[in-house]
């Protein structure tokens, strides 16, 4: 139905083909890995967002959310960052505070940087190379400072040896010693081991600079001190915040960010369907969630107003994973009758069909991360002859793994994410023909981390089948994949490998990708790792997720971004006009 609309609904008053501009808007799609009205953007206005979430945190070592780290870049700057660029491009590396992008070692350990000139805090005082190692330092404070990515803590200090800047008691206070600063223009970083997509880490927020004297620890969040062009000026959690100039950010020392609003605001609403309503109305130019507008706004759009839409893939894929403590899925037969089982176009429809939910999903690697083969890589046929479920080939695999008789097991859901809990529905009635019967167990989505972050909980509480999504971190298999299917990343708490996967092969292609240097080796990598996964059976792909997100007719240029899973590239988004 979503997707008849596309193409044949009334779409504010122009023809089908753009959805129409009479009101200024672009036309449909025209953001989505292009540039819309790049040309239109005046400095000046206020630049204005509404949100159905608020960040986990602001705190640039904290913050794990992509819309954080995708506003962040308002407030904060990195030695290198995505590039502002559309599509597939944007989710290059780039120099931000660097000269370029680093020296690297022949052996790939020694990654060398120089900061630029002019390059400022909000009170005027420079950038040095001892506030960036701080920022990064900062990371491995989870004790006070927990939530955020720990990549660098891994790459930088396997060993885990370094206690952190508030419990550094060592005599010299050099901090880190695998952070090197010789003077306040040059940062070198001296891996223990190479990691070829260390710099990719850099680009994380989590790498940002942070004063020492401006580092108020747990309270950060609150007010994050400005290394960008904009300041915090007012911060209420849950309520609302709005960024102002930074007078002292200076655009010459800046190639990444053109700062073309005066003011940005955001506003945070309890009511995903209120938000809507307000973009609509156009007192709102866009979503900060970027995780597409609800069913009831959505249908107004896509018949009212087309062409304020975009429908771009996302970084995420969503799926059911099967851990293998809970019986019987620790055989593999059994995980592949419920793949078999599942009427995969009935999952796609309750996902929001092919326009919302996006293409029905064939394996666990997403579009955007080099190696991805998209739906040409199909092993269990999911898009193609058994789209529909083969209960034949499900029930074969059910005796091959001693269930003739099929079996019980609990689906466990978010209770905050309807689309979670119409999935989960779906699943159950296409179980139920091949004689699995599963209850679903909607748990506190707020408490994941505990509850389905457990293993022990989830062997307890027989979750046989868990429903997830993920995106990546950065676009690579290492991005992405490394907390789903390595070993090493299983934990007691805040556990993502719900599969359990303990594959010396898989582990082994982990460790073969961060020692290769070239593009296409390690993409080479990745597809590989990405066909032991599906051979595996540990995932059930619902789909390559797609959204529809409104952008207002007041917007210029703007595109949506491989470097942030699909969302539009908030930091140089500008107004038509300074009104």
């Amino acid at each position: 139905m979503v997707a008849a609309l596309l193409t044949t609904a009334a779409c504010g008053g122009g023809d089908s083909d753009d959805g129409g501009s009479k009101n200024g808007a672009a036309g449909f799609d025209a953001a989505n890995n292009k540039v819309a009205q790049a040309s239109l953007a005046k400095k000046g206005g206020t630049l204005k967002f509404g949100g159905a979430q608020d960040a986990d945190s602001w705190d640039t070592t904290r913050g794990y959310y992509g819309f954080m780290w995708n506003f962040s870049r308002y407030y904060s700057r990195q030695l290198v960052t995505n590039k502002t660029e559309a599509g597939a491009a944007g989710a290059g590396v780039t120099p931000d505070l660097a000269t370029s992008t680093a020296e690297v070692s022949e052996d790939g350990k020694t990654y060398t940087y120089k900061l630029r000139d002019g390059i400022t805090w909000e009170d005027g005082k420079p950038i040095t190379s001892q506030d960036v190692k701080y920022g990064i330092e900062r990371v491995w404070a989870q004790d006070v400072l927990s939530g955020g990515p720990t990549y660098l803590k891994e790459v930088l200090d396997p060993k885990d040896e370094y206690p952190g800047p508030y419990k550094d008691k060592s005599k010299d206070k050099l901090g880190l010693k695998a952070i090197e600063t010789p003077d306040e223009k040059t940062i070198v970083f001296k891996l223990p081991k190479a990691n070829s997509d260390f710099e990719e880490m850099l680009a994380l927020t989590s790498a940002s600079p942070v004063r020492q004297d401006k580092d108020t620890k747990s309270k950060y969040g609150l007010h994050p001190f400005s290394s960008g062009p904009y300041k915090f000026e007012s911060y209420t959690p849950g309520k609302d915040l709005t960024l102002v100039r930074n007078t002292e950010w200076k655009q010459a020392s800046d190639p990444v960010r053109k700062a073309y609003p005066d003011k940005i605001t955001v506003e945070f609403f309890s009511d995903a369907n209120q938000l809507d309503q307000r973009l609509l109305n156009g007192d709102i130019d866009l979503d900060i969630n970027q995780t597409g507008m609800s069913p009831q706004g959505r249908t107004t759009a896509l018949k009212q107003h087309k062409a304020n839409l975009d429908n771009p893939v996302s970084g995420y894929i969503r799926y059911a994973v099967f851990p293998q403590s809970v019986k019987p899925f620790d055989k593999l037969e059994c995980r592949k009758a419920v793949i078999l089982g599942a009427d995969h176009v009935s999952l796609q429809t309750a996902r929001g069909g092919p326009v919302a939910g996006g293409d029905i999903g064939t394996n666990m690697l997403p579009p955007s991360v080099p190696g991805a083969e998209g739906q040409k890589y199909d092993p269990y046929k999911l898009a193609g002859d058994n789209k529909k479920g083969n209960v034949e080939e499900a029930k074969a695999a059910l005796k091959a793994c001693g269930q003739p008789n099929g079996f019980k097991t609990t689906i466990a859901v978010r209770n905050n994410k309807p689309v979670e809990v119409a999935t989960a529905q779906s699943l159950q009635a296409s179980l139920k023909k091949v004689g699995i019967t599963a209850e679903i167990d909607q748990y506190d989505g707020s408490q994941t981390a505990g509850i389905i972050g457990s293993p022990e909980n989830v062997k307890k509480k027989n979750y046989g089948i868990i429903i997830m999504g993920w995106g990546p971190d950065f676009p690579s298999v290492q991005g992405y994949g490394l907390p789903l299917w390595s070993s090493d990343y299983i934990l007691e708490s805040g556990n993502n490998n719900y599969a359990l996967i303990k594959d010396k092969e898989i582990d082994g292609l982990f460790d073969e990708y961060v020692d290769t240097l070239d593009d296409a080796g390690k993409a080479k990598i990745a597809t590989e790792i990405n066909h032991k996964v599906m051979e595996g059976a540990y995932y059930l792909p619902f789909v390559f997720e797609k959204f529809v997100n409104w952008r207002s007719s007041r917007l210029a240029n703007v595109y949506t971004t491989d470097g942030y899973s699909g969302m539009y590239d908030f930091v140089n988004l500008g107004l038509k006009s300074a009104k």
